[in-house]
């Protein structure tokens, strides 16, 4: 319902704005912005995990990109050549007027169709756009080349997309769950689904060399008997603050959780709610920090895909090591062992422990946003107010990085030294995807 009446609405807008003015429109950033706002409520509607839904974002902002590293080829380069797998685009015809950005946003919802399987829900706002680049007056010639060159550009994006393993890794095994194992990672309450992904390893990364190139040291040793060991120490530490949380804490725990499908039980009554995964809460962060810098269309999509990016091969670098430890969760080990009625604050996910997933994906979206937009860059975060929690605000991408950190901890869903090893591991894959050579200078 919310995207048909979004829909409604530009298409009352744009009956007001009759007039030839297409070119001053579509460049405008914060259509694209809606644009991925938009893509965002589709994958959050669809229960698509974390690590999938860093897929979703990465094909449909490249093949945006690369419509605009052609329309400006003075100030962006493809990544062709630069992405593994992507050996080249399709390059615009010679003498053909087109209008760049309508056409990233076209090439962007063909593959955020294709990704999602949502053609139904999709198409409405494809013909919107459709209808928005006539009401303001552009010229048939300039619509049907602006269309068929984002198709041509999709096309190349949509090849790439399918050698990446993703549909190989569909059909292969689950993960082994051995509960004699005290170590070993193991479905947890309310849901106990399977553990999620347990092949996302094996998905072609798009700058990382391997998925293991930032392989995370061994965890501690497993001890619960051991009250001086490292792993003791950090299993209490999750307890006794899960025990005392304060309200600040609480709300950043909240704040963070981005659980994009939370199983709520009450009595006989089960239901689920739905968030931002922590890919689409990041993209939210993009459209926030690109609006306070008044940045124009083309350095909005070029903040959108260096993200995507860096939260696609962070997710494939820490479920190589989620998966090569296999974990067991805190609140396993605290049930088992030291008070069978305890619950984190949030909601344990359903794959192993070691490393953090959302604080390696942070702290790479925060090294690219800062070589976007440089460091020290201070934002209000308003994404989780349409799901009643409060606002944060943050000195630098940075800082809210290592607040994510302390938000698993206070969870209950992570020991405190696996998101802060995460956000090391995180900041290196940042670091590979600053080197893409995009574009140079910082805004």
């Amino acid at each position: 319902m919310k995207k048909l009446v979004f829909i409604a609405a530009i298409a009352v807008f744009a009956s007001c704005n009759k007039k030839s003015d297409y070119e001053t429109y579509f460049k405008n950033a914060d259509i694209y912005c809606k644009s991925v706002y938009e893509l965002n409520d589709v994958v959050m509607g669809n229960n698509f995990s974390p690590v999938v839904a860093s897929r979703n974002y990465l094909y449909a902002n490249v093949a945006a990109y690369e419509v605009i590293a052609a329309g400006y080829p003075g100030q962006y380069n493809s990544l062709a050549g630069q992405a593994h797998g992507l050996d080249s685009v399709p390059k615009p015809e010679p003498g053909k007027k087109i209008n760049y950005e309508f056409a990233s946003l076209i090439a962007f919802w063909n593959l955020g169709q294709a990704v999602t399987f949502s053609d139904n829900t999709t198409g409405n706002y494809v013909d919107s756009l459709r209808q928005l680049a006539k009401d303001h007056g552009m010229p048939d010639d300039v619509f049907n080349n602006s269309v068929a060159y984002a198709q041509a550009v999709a096309g190349a994006i949509m090849k790439w997309s399918k050698h990446d393993n993703y549909l190989k890794t569909r059909g292969m095994s689950e993960f082994t769950v051995m509960p004699d194992s005290a170590y070993r990672w193991v479905p947890t309450p309310p849901a106990y689904s399977q553990a999620a992904e347990p092949h996302w390893n094996m998905i072609r990364p798009v700058v990382l060399d391997s998925a293991n190139q930032f392989l995370a040291p061994p965890p501690y040793k497993f001890n619960v008997t051991d009250k001086n060991s490292d792993y003791y120490k950090e299993v209490m530490m999750v307890k006794n603050a899960g025990d005392s949380l304060t309200p600040e804490q609480m709300h950043i725990a909240e704040f963070w959780d981005d659980n994009p499908f939370k199983l709520n039980v009450s009595g006989h009554l089960m239901f689920g709610t739905k968030k931002f995964s922590p890919p689409g809460h990041w993209m939210s962060i993009v459209g926030i920090a690109a609006k306070k810098a008044n940045a124009d269309y083309p350095t909005t999509v070029y903040a959108y895909t260096k993200t995507a990016i860096a939260l696609f091969d962070a997710f494939i670098s820490c479920w190589d090591t989620k998966y090569a430890y296999s974990t067991v969760r805190p609140e396993t080990v605290i049930n088992k062992y030291f008070d069978a009625n305890w619950r984190p604050h949030l909601q344990t996910p359903p794959f192993p422990e070691y490393t953090c997933g959302h604080s390696t994906g942070s702290a790479a979206c925060a090294e690219a946003l800062t070589s976007v937009f440089g460091d020290n860059f201070a934002y209000t975060d308003t994404t989780e107010l349409e799901f009643g929690i409060a606002n944060r605000s943050f000195k630098s991408f940075r800082d809210a990085a290592e607040e994510n950190n302390l938000a698993r901890f206070y969870g209950g869903i992570h020991l405190h030294y696996s998101c802060q090893i995460a956000n090391h591991c995180g900041k290196m894959v940042g670091g590979l995807v600053t080197k893409l050579h995009m574009k140079k200078d910082k805004i």
